[in-house]
């Protein structure tokens, strides 16, 4: 497989900006409103600083194996660094200190293992709780039902730490607009009864919206999309 250029990384992530700007137009939203984390998993290390040339400063990662030597390569670049996907126990040791973000914590146990990995001094790490909301049993995260009782076991856990900040999901696939933009208004509706329920005014965050479906996703509310094929190709 041919890898793209630094011209074509470039040129890809302005017509990602370009439209992640129209959708938030189109929602009567600002552009500023949403966080473009490049998905760059499997993605070798020069098509990553093409895209940090051309700006980018969020990349997203889902294995720990993989991300450590690209974190440490990059680290003068000041760049922030999502943990995207499911976090195994075992690896809870390898995300404090290295990433500033975590999209997928689903349970009580995975916050309390990360908490005693985190260094008294370190800044808490930003979390997002995933939400399933597709249904299948191939995905993770807490159902609609279970997401208020596990924010609630967070809450009086007061787990050190760990900051909470939103949710994250994944939209079911294959499905028309009109079920996409369903989806991720439930996610909105649940962070927001969230919010309101447990008086969390920095629960802000809807991470939803990968490269075919995040038009949909900033307009019902995305502040963070997860692209990584519309802006370095297909992964190898």
């Amino acid at each position: 497989m041919t890898l793209p250029t630094a011209a074509d990384i470039r040129l890809n992530l302005e017509h990602v900006r370009e439209a992640i700007a129209a959708a938030a137009r189109s929602a009567g939203r600002r552009s500023e409103e949403v966080r473009l984390v490049a998905v760059s998993k499997r993605q070798p290390a020069e098509l990553i600083a093409a895209a940090v040339a051309a700006g980018q400063r969020d990349f997203g990662e889902s294995t720990a194996q993989e991300a450590l030597p690209k974190i440490e390569r990059f680290r003068a670049d000041g760049l922030c660094w999502h943990f995207i996907g499911h976090l195994q126990s075992n690896k809870a040791r390898f995300i404090p200190g290295h990433f500033a973000w975590l999209h997928s914590l689903d349970s009580l146990a995975l916050a309390l293992r990360l908490s005693r990995q985190q260094a008294p001094h370190e800044q808490a790490l930003e979390t997002l709780i995933e939400v399933n909301i597709a249904r299948t049993s191939f995905r993770y995260g807490a159902t609609a039902e279970a997401l208020a009782p596990l924010v609630e076991q967070l809450l009086e856990a007061a787990v050190p730490g760990i900051r909470l900040r939103g949710l994250m999901a994944i939209a079911p696939h294959p499905a028309t607009e009109a079920e996409l933009r369903a989806a991720f208004a439930t996610v909105r509706t649940l962070r927001d009864e969230c919010r309101q329920q447990f008086g969390l005014p920095d629960f802000t965050e809807l991470s939803m919206g990968m490269s075919e479906d995040f038009v949909p996703a900033i307009r019902e509310g995305a502040t963070m999309v997860r692209v990584g094929t519309a802006i370095f190709g297909a992964r190898s």
